[in-house]
């Protein structure tokens, strides 16, 4: 291949070797080698890529690859060579195709860190300032909103390291458009698709417990969805923010940022989303009254759904999801009467997350709910049956166990040590399964950063 050669040529000369193959052809055999259930390639997109209007992702890179036989590394060149070009076209300084492939390569192998979230972060809060100085047709949007309906989706049962370069990626990408001039609904589309973008950037670094970085990006999704007028983004972002204030440690501020939320007229599940954290927030901070009003607010919300998500997967709140939060806030309520409710739920979120398709089956959310059940059952005095459902989470392996799974099971060792518990073996053995089990996941957290439920 020559050096000078850019990805849209490359991909224009593949696609001709075929002979007479169009970019539509293209588009269904690389839908084919994904293998998502929904199709997130089009023509048109083949089309703007070999154009250049558009540069292929890493991901995408490595599904084309495939479609047409030849070495990923062959289009990693060439879309170096075309940043390149794009880069000095803006009077910008560019590394060289072999630094660019190899700081890609690095990337990808190694997870985000603390000082790469600071910093991603701090772009995300700079264009939150550049939105008021605000080039795409409705093809374009269309792509990118199937591009974050795909992750969204993946997001609940991948984990996030195979995510956050593609989802920082199309979210300055995103930025990029916006910096230009569109016809005014595509600019409220295109914000709107930030906002969703810097949502799951906000995530990731909730995520991997770097509060900061998570607020700032979801300030910049707040700022989005506000200039777009989008009343069931600034719900949802409103979500996100509680559930940042609640693994920080600040269980009535969440409360706070999710009754705000509620304000926002929704058409999908983000109110029962919404009431659910509310709920959880206050059982919480011992406020049982407000919690059980919270939760029948949450059923009442869910009875009032207006319609389906317009996005799946984390953008949703599924029932099986909801069953899982109101158990773990009847658990914090506390008494028998809450104990054997918590039970009922948790009981029927893992049947709900059994039924539910593989790619939709968050295996987190199902593992806080066997643990929840466990607990309950604990409370309940039916020890045996605590032993065998903590035996699923156990034996889950460290990879499977994520930072809230990790803070709940050393809440449950604890409680296992209380007095009432030190003369049985059997209780004994169970502590020690738990703390031989956390030990090495808390020494991975870092690495697994699965999502916080």
């Amino acid at each position: 291949m020559d050096d000078g050669l850019g990805i849209g040529e490359l991909l224009v000369r593949l696609r001709h070797a075929r002979g007479s193959v169009t970019q539509a052809k293209i588009a269904a055999e690389y839908n084919e080698v994904e293998g998502s259930s929904v199709p997130t390639m089009t023509g048109k997109e083949i089309g703007r890529y070999e154009r250049e209007v558009r540069l292929p992702s890493e991901r995408t890179r490595g599904f084309l690859a495939r479609v047409f036989g030849v070495d990923s590394a062959m289009l990693d060149q060439a879309h170096a060579v075309s940043r390149r070009r794009k880069a000095d076209e803006r009077g910008k300084a560019a590394p060289s195709d072999s630094t660019a492939v190899m700081a890609t390569a690095r990337r990808a192998a190694l997870p985000p860190s603390s000082c790469e979230l600071a910093a991603d972060a701090a772009r995300s809060a700079r264009f939150a300032r550049l939105i008021a100085l605000t080039n795409s047709d409705a093809s374009t949007v269309e792509q990118l909103d199937a591009d974050v309906a795909r992750l969204a989706r993946h997001f609940v049962s991948r984990p996030l390291k195979e995510l956050y370069a593609e989802i920082r990626e199309l979210r300055d990408e995103t930025f990029e458009l916006l910096r230009g001039r569109q016809r005014p609904q595509q600019t409220s589309d295109l914000l709107v698709t930030a906002s969703r973008l810097c949502g799951l950037s906000a995530h990731v670094c909730l995520d991997a417990g770097d509060y900061d970085s998570a607020g700032s990006h979801a300030r910049t999704a707040w700022s989005c969805a506000e200039a777009a007028g989008h009343h069931e983004m600034q719900a949802w972002v409103r979500s996100v923010e509680s559930l940042i204030a609640f693994w920080n440690g600040n269980p009535q501020r969440a409360a706070d940022l999710a009754r705000h939320g509620q304000r926002y007229s929704a058409s999908g599940s983000v109110g029962v989303r919404l009431a659910s954290l509310e709920a959880r927030a206050l059982a919480v901070a011992g406020d049982a009254q407000g919690a059980v009003a919270a939760l029948m607010t949450a059923e009442q919300a869910r009875d009032a759904m207006q319609g389906p998500d317009v996005m799946p997967g984390v953008f949703s709140f599924p029932p099986a999801k909801q069953f899982t939060y109101a158990g773990t806030t009847h658990l914090a309520i506390g008494g028998p009467g809450h104990v054997q409710q918590a039970i009922d739920c948790a009981g029927t979120a893992v049947d709900l997350y059994g039924m539910a398709a593989a790619e939709d089956r968050s295996t987190f959310d199902l593992l806080a709910a066997n643990l929840d059940l466990a607990r309950g059952h604990l409370l309940a005095g039916e020890a045996d049956a605590t032993e065998v459902l903590l035996g699923a989470v156990l034996d889950s392996g460290p990879g499977q166990l994520s930072a809230s799974i990790l803070n709940r099971l050393g809440a449950l060792a604890g409680e296992l040590g209380a007095a009432q518990y030190r003369g049985s073996p059997g209780i004994a053995h169970l502590r020690e399964r738990i703390v031989n089990a956390a030990m090495p996941a808390a020494l991975s957290a870092a690495d697994s950063s699965e999502p916080l439920t």
